[in-house]
């Protein structure tokens, strides 16, 4: 079967789409047919659509159907599990399984974009860890490089680590352009965290999701 990731944040608003579709043009880029996945998402427009799985799919160069894409949408956008709950539907990690296996059939590589942080609740007692785990992928951690960001960073790898999971990378993410200190940072972050460094994604690049592709690369293998 073909290499998937799951690709998660240090936190909430960091972007996480946007990196998911940096890699997916990267991969593209480099000769792979990529699909990119947004399993659960929350917050839809008037015609009961979200964002970011709009993003995901645009950026992908392997067409899915939308159930795979994203099997569970909420139209609230609050968090997964209150949503969910107020739709009174469970959300199902063995559908969220089937979904990356079909994407796997169909693409290179694949991109499994989690909720929020690493540890976002999807339920009464599973979060995005525990999907993590059940589809049993190596991780992608995004990095949104502001004040904090390395406690945030380096709990986030303990996290994941804990879970038995590997960390095929991080990629540091400019979400604040005027960090103080941000080479120090970027270096302290290199240091310290147990991965390789896929890239540094500049603020607002020119191109968008399909500029920043010049400025990652892909995980060891993927």
């Amino acid at each position: 079967m073909n290499t998937a990731y799951f690709l998660t944040g240090t936190d909430t608003e960091i972007g996480k789409t946007f990196v998911t579709c940096t890699l997916l043009h990267r991969a593209a880029r480099d000769g792979l047919r990529a699909a990119g996945l947004k399993p659960v998402a929350a917050g839809t427009d008037a015609d009961g659509h979200n964002d970011d799985v709009e993003r995901i799919r645009a950026a992908s160069s392997v067409a899915l159907p939308p159930a795979v894409v994203n099997p569970y949408c909420f139209a609230p956008p609050v968090a997964p599990h209150l949503a969910a709950a107020e739709a009174g539907v469970e959300i199902d990690f063995g559908v969220i399984a089937e979904a990356c296996a079909a994407a796997r059939r169909a693409a290179d590589l694949v991109i499994v974009e989690g909720v929020g942080g690493f540890r976002v609740p999807l339920g009464v007692d599973r979060d995005s860890a525990d999907l993590a785990v059940a589809l049993g992928l190596p991780v992608i951690l995004v990095v949104g490089m502001k004040l904090g960001c390395i406690s945030h960073a380096l709990l986030s790898a303990e996290a994941i680590a804990a879970r038995g999971l590997t960390l095929a990378g991080w990629v540091a993410n400019r979400i604040d352009p005027a960090m103080a200190r941000f080479e120090e940072n970027l270096a302290t972050l290199q240091a310290l965290l147990p991965a390789p460094l896929l890239g540094v994604v500049p603020h607002a690049p020119a191109g968008g999701a399909a500029g920043g592709a010049e400025f990652v690369g892909l995980p060891a293998g993927g």
